[in-house]
């Protein structure tokens, strides 16, 4: 049995698999005010190149902003990469990622300005309140044509020029960093500064949708272009289907995005941003689709963001990769869809709020690069490296436990002893710089030079070739070789310092709505006594301090980070206590421990617990710390033995500060209404049917979802309605999903007669119906599938070897069958179903709204108690 001829079949054995299962404010005067109440920034290196000036300041909302929160210079910096930097993505989601992963972005579809007032409603993201649609009174440009259909955005008037051709400078090069701290030792005391250009930040300029920016494409050939699209407005042509020139049933499902001879005039990057920046709960906008800039946070996390069908915007609902990935609810999204772990890894943004109290872990052995200011005790390169170029600027390669988590604090550097855990799982634990930097990894910066040859090709199937599985990329090698790494690197201290900000400070209902009430002129004031008697009144009389009493005795022991021990009991604990040693006074508990916790103990949707990326021998094992990858073994996981190691199995828990705001709740938004954006453009519309039987065919009629609503009163109610299910277990119904199109594949050679394509040898397209599992898609493990295929007809003791003697009887039968009978190869995995899930699938839950049953025993007046208490916090 040639393994070839199985690797031909392995995307459809990936696909088909599981067939079986388908079922039956004024702010004049801040920019003076932020000059004159801030410490000097340092001029710009004399190596960066000077960007041209626009006819708009792009920072000016920007200083503004910091202002507003009263940002320092370092945390006010951290912002502004934090909303822009790219860190040179740009050529990764114009180009590596269609080449590499197989997946077309259609930027034309997300952004194009004739559907600006749509896009909040349709893709979730928040559109800049410093763009406008050309056309548009006070607009700059005066026509689409000018802007090649998309918004007009500040320094527009400069990137435009630069189309088609070489000379465009970034403005991040313009970039006024803060000033040097003196205890990194790269600075040799504050006195010398070795960062990297911010060049390589790479900010462009603003596509009109926040987080999302674009930049000049030298290779754009306008005479094509306008040939294609016949003009400069659309991109009608460029993202047309290619049958209306061949004719060809397949090329219906094949975009001219894939045609490389064509380049579009922008390159498109994101920032870390993208997922990140949201509305603010204290000051939501009256309209979502025309935000002002007083409305927009960066950290909060955008729980409506459609960020795995704006990635997958330019693939048909009949491709795999779309009905693989493009599934997940608004706010939730794949960390793992680019760097696939054969894992369904459904996870929400995470909401970065109270950062200045999260709790920090001591002790815990971290094998990483830290800086140092001279390597002349080890010449292993390595082990230890110097910049070249730039003397003292070293780092050592080492095993450690001692580290410290440095946060500024109201001017004042504090090193906590110990470091975070991020992620769902904890995964990310060798510290808070490093989680940042591996964020822009995540996003696609440095793809070629450093990790993009170390990821899983999910259609290379024969081991002995690369990318049959991931590799770890080594990120000494990474910073050596991508300059946006150093860029990155350069300023994390930063990015961190603006983490624990008071942009992320809690933001509290009682102070929601007393700005809401103030915009509507209402009468007295309103504060924390205030909420409580309207809680009371809504929720039962005392219910708040009842709350109090069930929470401390119910839920605390996960949800604070102070423990009795260190605190008092928590039945006489004041949770909303602030911390009197901050300088801002916030809230000294961050409501959740960030402990790992069996997934079997809380219940929930289990696959993202068995995320990989990690492990030791995978993509990101220079992100895991060896304390993470020795955590016990979670031995009653119900899948195969295989997925019990490195450390997997279990979840952090949340915070709960302003749960009140970010609801639903779980790490997949699956307790609570489905929320959508019911847009304008039907096309756009990707909510989906879950609501299932116990016999998992989904139900002839689906709750109406609750259209996304930002608003202090709008975040309330769907709390309110996801406390509810939160509480009652039995009343959640059954949330499943499954595809939404039928899912095809087209298999073997297909010569042409006429236009009519004849398969070879019964290969031709292979059909699974929508109804198939898309957590079955995305975890099947369809690769050792094959390899055991070959391995039990060729060598069977190898096989035996590995512990699958059990297995070898059926897949000799299953290889036998298919050899004999290729046409039948879906008919054949249709027959060994169950096989195949409990030998090859990394996960097997369906319903994705189990579990955290804690609180279902409560009484009726408890759960109500409760409920009002959370608001509170």
């Amino acid at each position: 049995m040639k393994r070839t001829y199985l690797a031909a079949l392995a995307l459809a054995v990936a696909a088909t698999a599981f067939w079986s299962f388908r079922p039956e404010a004024d702010v004049s005067g801040v920019a003076e005010a932020i000059a004159q109440n801030t410490p000097a920034v340092q001029p710009a290196p004399p190596h960066a190149q000077v960007p041209e000036t626009g006819v708009q300041d792009q920072n000016q909302p920007y200083f503004e902003a910091c202002a507003r929160e009263g940002l320092n210079e370092s945390e006010c910096v951290g912002r502004l990469i934090w909303f822009k930097a790219t860190g040179g993505n740009e050529r990764f989601h114009t180009y590596t990622f269609q080449q590499r992963v197989g997946v077309l972005v259609d930027w034309y579809r997300v952004l194009r300005t004739d559907q600006r007032d749509d896009r909040f409603w349709a893709w979730g993201i928040i559109n800049d309140p410093s763009c406008c649609k050309p056309g548009d009174a006070n607009c700059p440009a005066k026509s689409p044509d000018e802007t090649f259909g998309l918004d007009w955005c500040p320094g527009d008037d400069v990137l435009l020029k630069y189309v088609g051709k070489q000379g465009y400078i970034d403005p991040a090069c313009g970039l006024k960093d803060a000033a040097l701290d003196p205890e990194d030792p790269h600075s040799q005391g504050g006195k010398l500064d070795k960062r990297h250009s911010a060049c390589d930040l790479r900010f462009g300029t603003s596509t009109g949708a926040l987080g999302i920016r674009k930049f000049p494409n030298p290779r754009f050939d306008p005479e094509k272009w306008k040939a294609l699209n016949g003009g400069t407005a659309s991109w009608a042509g460029f993202d047309s289907k290619l049958d209306a020139r061949t004719g060809v049933e397949s090329d219906s499902r094949v975009s001219k995005l894939a045609d490389g001879s064509i380049e579009p005039p922008f390159l498109i990057g994101t920032s870390c941003g993208s997922c990140h920046i949201a509305f603010d709960p204290l000051n939501p906008p009256a309209d979502p689709a025309h935000p002002k800039w007083e409305n927009i946070k960066g950290l909060v996390g955008n729980q409506y963001t459609r960020m795995s069908e704006l990635l997958g915007s330019g693939m048909p609902k009949s491709a795999l990769e779309w009905q693989m990935f493009a599934h997940a609810r608004p706010g939730v999204t794949d960390t793992s869809a680019i760097s696939h772990d054969q894992v369904n890894n459904p996870g929400t943004i995470n909401a970065l709020v109270n950062v200045a109290q999260r709790p920090v872990f001591k002790g815990e052995s971290v094998t990483k690069w830290r800086k140092v200011a001279d390597c002349s005790a080890e010449k292993d390169e390595a082990k230890c490296w110097c910049e070249p170029n730039r003397q003292g600027k070293c780092w050592q390669f080492s095993t450690r436990s001692d580290d410290v988590t440095p946060v500024l604090l109201g001017g004042t550097k504090v090193n906590l002893p110990g470091i975070h855990h991020i992620l769902k799982g904890g995964e990310d634990s060798t510290g808070a710089h490093e989680a940042i930097q591996r964020v822009y990894f995540n996003i696609g910066s440095c793809s070629e030079q450093c990790w993009v040859n170390h990821f899983t090709d999910m259609r290379q199937v024969d081991p002995e070739q690369r990318g049959f599985g991931q590799t770890p990329f080594n990120v000494g090698q990474c910073r050596r070789d991508c300059p946006n790494f150093r860029a990155v690197e350069d300023r994390l201290q930063n990015i961190l310092d603006f983490f624990a900000s008071a942009e992320s400070d809690e933001t509290d209902l009682y102070v929601a709505r007393a700005n809401a009430r103030k915009a509507k002129g209402a009468a007295g004031s309103y504060g924390r006594v205030e909420l409580i008697a309207d809680l009371d009144k809504e929720f039962g009389k005392g219910a708040v301090a009842r709350g109090q009493a069930v929470f401390a005795e119910n839920c605390a022991r996960c949800h604070s980070s102070i423990p009795e021990a260190e605190g008092g009991p928590f039945k006489s604990r004041d949770f909303a206590a602030p911390n009197d040693a901050h300088p801002r006074k916030v809230r000294a508990d961050f409501l959740g421990n960030d402990q790992a916790t069996p997934v079997t103990e809380v219940g929930t949707f289990r696959c993202r617990a068995l995320h990989s990326n990690h492990m030791a021998g995978h993509l990101y094992m220079e992100y895991g710390n060896e304390t993470l990858r020795a955590r016990p073994v979670v031995a009653d996981i119900p899948e195969a033995d295989v997925m019990k190691n490195g450390g997997r199995g279990y979840y952090r828990n949340v915070s709960l500060v302003n749960v009140w705001a970010t609801a639903p709740f779980m790490h997949n938004n699956a307790i609570g209404p489905e929320v959508c954006g019911k847009p304008a453009n039907k096309e756009n519309d990707f909510h989906r049917a879950r609501y299932a039987g116990e016999n998992n065919a989904l139900l002839a009629s689906q709750p109406d979802c609750v259209r996304y609503d930002p608003s202090v009163e709008g975040r309330f109610d769907l709390y309110k309605r996801s406390m509810a299910e939160l509480l009652h277990p039995t009343s959640r119904g059954r949330k499943i999903t499954l595809t939404n199109a039928d899912l095809l594949i087209d298999m073997g050679i297909r010569p042409l007669e006429g236009k009519v394509e004849k398969p070879l040898h019964g290969f031709g397209q292979v059909k699974i119906p929508m109804g198939t599992s898309a957590g079955y898609l995305n975890g099947l493990q369809h690769k050792q599938l094959i390899g055991d295929l070959f391995l039990a007809k060729r060598a069977p003791a190898r096989l035996e070897a590995t512990g699958k003697k059990a297995l070898v009887p059926t897949l000799q039968s299953i290889a036998d069958e298919v050899l004999k009978n290729p046409s039948r190869f879906v008919e054949v995995l249709r027959q060994h179903h169950d096989f195949v899930a409990a030998n090859y699938q990394s996960c097997d839950q369906l319903v994705e709204n189990e579990g955290h049953r804690f609180g279902e025993d409560l009484s009726e007046a408890d759960k109500k108690a409760v409920t009002a208490f959370l608001a509170t916090l």
